[in-house]
């Protein structure tokens, strides 16, 4: 292969550091007003808007045998009351999907809050799923991410 020249080179190092940028860009949830950040080893959600933390809460997400997505996601749907046709028709008041059945909603065993319990969905305590569902919204489902970690 031959050897390129310092300009060359220069350009084609741009070029890759540009392209990385933008893909980088692409996958930040910074541009979003609402984030709400889900440490699947702690079990705790972190609700950040505009930068900004405004409240960290337990969350339950999956137990074994079950799997919590990971990744960044636009929320889908709101629905202030579900139930679930999978679950033998289970409510989850607050609803905010954000992968297909999945969702961040509240329950009503909060004594399970803080560990791995669920079939994969994001739990919270009901007041807590109400806040958010509240905040996004407000804010709008274009502005909001769920990231998941």
């Amino acid at each position: 292969m031959p050897a390129l020249n310092p300009s060359a080179k220069f350009r084609w190092i741009a070029a890759a550091f540009a392209l990385l940028a933008a893909i980088f860009l692409q996958l930040t949830p910074a541009s979003a007003g609402v984030i709400a950040k889900v440490d699947i080893a702690s079990q705790r959600m972190t609700v950040i808007v505009d930068g900004s933390v405004e409240a960290v809460w337990a969350v339950s997400t999956a137990r074994r045998g079950y799997y919590t997505p990971r990744g960044v996601y636009r929320p889908q749907m709101l629905k202030r009351m579900h139930y679930s046709k999978k679950y033998d028709n289970s409510p989850m008041p607050y609803s905010v999907f954000f992968k297909g059945g999945y969702a961040v909603h509240g329950t009503y065993s909060i004594k399970q809050l803080g560990r791995a319990a669920s079939h994969g969905c994001i739990r919270l305590a009901p007041a807590h799923a109400a806040a958010l569902y509240q905040l996004i919204r407000h804010r709008g489902l274009g502005d909001t991410r769920v990231v998941i970690g």
